[in-house]
């Protein structure tokens, strides 16, 4: 199956018209932005189901590019997009349809003292393929992310299937305006399954969304954003064949490589890398999607002749989890990190004539390009207005206003705790006095902005590690994500939306109570304030950045579904290594009978809040 080119604006594949001199290669804003044909499924096909088949095929990253070899859905990168209606249930076969080897070139590269980070380079280095990796079969499962789904539906990690087996998924649908995706969530090797192209969108719509009128048809257009590396061949060429190199960073205690999560130097926007999209001067619908291993983005439109920044022409309107109460004005970098989504309204009305490109300012980026708009002269008759009020049905929950709930207290451990290598997560559970040794190993100490003492001890710190979050169903729970140093971690929780209650400051890194050798606080970690919640931030959410010293609190209700689910760190290496852990959500009446010790119990009070 080969993949169908759409142009959204009528431009010709590889116009080269104000195209710039090659990066690595590669001349930036060469090729037209691709757009992912549209699934709609009516009442009938819904009810009796469609199928999405996954392949090998064959695609174009850039027009300067050999073909490269990817695994598809339908036989595009990314996949179609997927468009229902809420409440209209849509039953989705899966089918494993892959044949041949993994597409993917997996490499560990040492840092070279004075040089270049190996992974801001194409090609391997010298570093020697990864012969697992080579030798993996097609084995996936597809998880839709965002879906309020039974456990059964979500694509549980460990239930992928073979080539010529199929996964049967059922959506309700029944959730307010989004835009979710479609993702593959294999155990252990989701990082490179996605790598090599599992991923596409998925769009609810209601009543709420359509009275708003927005732009929609080819004037809504999905971007999907991802890096992504490049194999060469002898004579130094880019060959076209992906390359998931990592850098090694030091050894675990078996004598393996720890590596850095990927990040790679091609920007690929819809699987084209640096497009460029023609566009008229009216308003137009972008659903932004941070499809990326872990690479988080801070994106600003700026003006392609001058470099300044464009002011007064782009708006957020929505989050992962629907629209926000207001639009926002998105004169500032622009902060997505893997898995984010984020709805955008930009006027280009505003900029006829101009280009303008779309930049990631992240200081670790080595390209910062990403794709180039531009703006047909001739004016507009646009009707659309931006509506000051964007959903009157939204409601922000605070620590004031939140119904009752539990409690859940996850840690989030920096490299070399307790002697692992890797970035870990612990599960906390509340210790009364006299409990646990203080201070010792799996101890954590916290002194709230209440002032009061709590003291937690490590319960699960491995997916494998017996079951510990037993969840009643339609219940309110209020998680705390607790970073204690290291990378930012981008926390999914898969079935819910939450909200962003608050951001408590606490110490972290070297110097901090937390001794990483101990595995443990010395003292406790004192309530340092507390860090604004962003307006981006403040809609609903499902994946939520946790930067080091900073716990998150977020609050949900467990509703629309039963089973057991996973939560997880959405930096994709980092869930593969052991940064995701299982939950059960079951009816309360159910857990009366349950005999597990913690069944529906939470981590007993919040350091510094009520609840």
């Amino acid at each position: 199956m080969t993949e169908t080119v759409v142009s959204p604006a009528g431009a010709e594949e590889g116009s080269g018209e104000g195209s710039e001199a090659p990066v690595a290669e590669l001349t930036p804003f060469l090729d037209t932005l691709r757009v992912p044909p549209v699934l709609r499924p009516g009442r009938t096909e819904a009810l009796h189901g469609i199928e999405i088949e996954q392949t090998a095929t064959w695609v174009r990253l850039h027009s300067q590019l050999p073909p490269t070899l990817v695994w598809a859905y339908e036989g595009h990168v990314p996949g179609p997009t997927i468009e229902v209606r809420r409440g209209r249930r849509l039953r989705v076969t899966w089918s494993n349809r892959l044949t041949g080897p993994h597409p993917v070139t997996a490499v560990e590269a040492a840092q070279t003292p004075g040089a270049p980070a190996p992974d801001t380079l194409p090609g391997r280095g010298g570093a020697a393929p990864l012969a697992d990796v080579a030798a993996l079969p097609p084995w996936t499962v597809t998880h839709l992310h965002g879906a309020v789904t039974g456990g059964g539906n979500d694509g549980w990690s460990e239930n992928a299937v073979a080539p010529g087996d199929s996964q049967l998924s059922e959506y309700p649908n029944d959730h307010r305006a989004a835009a979710w995706w479609y993702h593959d969530h294999a155990m252990d090797i989701t990082r490179w399954n996605v790598f090599a192209g599992l991923a596409g969108m998925y769009l609810v719509r209601d009543a709420e969304e359509d009275a708003l009128h927005l732009p929609s048809g080819r004037h809504e257009i999905p971007l999907v954003v991802q890096d992504r590396n490049l194999d060469t061949d002898p004579d130094g060429k880019l060959s076209g064949r992906l390359l998931h190199k990592t850098v090694i960073v030091g050894k675990d205690a078996q004598g393996k490589n720890v590596t850095r999560s990927f990040n790679g130097p091609y920007t690929l926007v819809n699987g084209v890398i640096w497009p460029h999209l023609d566009v008229a001067a009216r308003w137009y619908r972008f659903r932004l999607l941070n499809a990326s291993n872990a690479r988080t983005y801070a994106l600003r439109l700026v003006d392609a002749e001058t470099g300044a920044p464009v002011r007064g022409a782009a708006w957020q309107i929505g989050t992962d989890g629907g629209l926000l109460p207001r639009p926002l004005p998105l004169d500032g970098p622009l902060s997505a990190a893997p898995a984010e989504r984020m709805d955008l309204l930009v006027d280009f009305g505003l900029l006829r004539g101009r280009r303008v490109r779309l930049v990631n300012e992240d200081p670790g980026a080595v390209h910062p390009q990403v794709m180039e708009f531009r703006v047909a002269d001739e004016e507009v008759d646009d009707r659309f207005v931006l509506p000051p009020v964007i959903s009157s049905s939204f409601e922000r929950i605070t620590h004031d206003t939140a119904p009752a709930h539990e409690h859940r207290l996850i840690a989030l451990l920096p490299p070399g705790t307790a002697g692992n290598a890797h970035p870990g997560l612990w599960e906390m559970q509340r210790a009364e006095p006299g409990e646990v040794q203080v201070p010792g190993e799996g101890v954590i100490q916290v002194k709230g902005a209440d002032g009061k003492l709590r003291t937690y001890r490590r319960g699960a710190q491995t997916f494998d590690d017996a079951l510990g979050f037993m969840v009643t169903y339609d219940g309110w729970e209020q998680w705390s994500f607790l970073n204690l140093g290291g990378p930012t971690h981008p926390m999914h929780i898969h079935l819910i939306d939450f909200q962003v209650l608050s951001r408590d400051l606490y110490p972290a890194g070297p110097g901090s109570p937390f001794d990483t050798a101990l595995g443990g606080t010395r003292s406790p970690l004192e309530y340092g304030g507390a860090a604004p919640v962003a307006d981006g931030d403040a809609g609903w959410k499902d994946v939520i950045q946790v930067p080091a010293g900073q716990m998150v609190n977020v609050i949900g209700r467990f509703h629309g579904a039963r089973g057991r689910f996973m939560y997880h760190c959405h930096l994709l290496e980092h869930e593969d290594m052991g940064m995701m852990r299982p939950f059960v959500v079951m009816p309360g009446e159910v857990l009366k009978f349950h005999h597990g010790e913690h069944a529906g119990h939470g981590h007993g009070g919040h350091p510094g809040h009520s609840g």
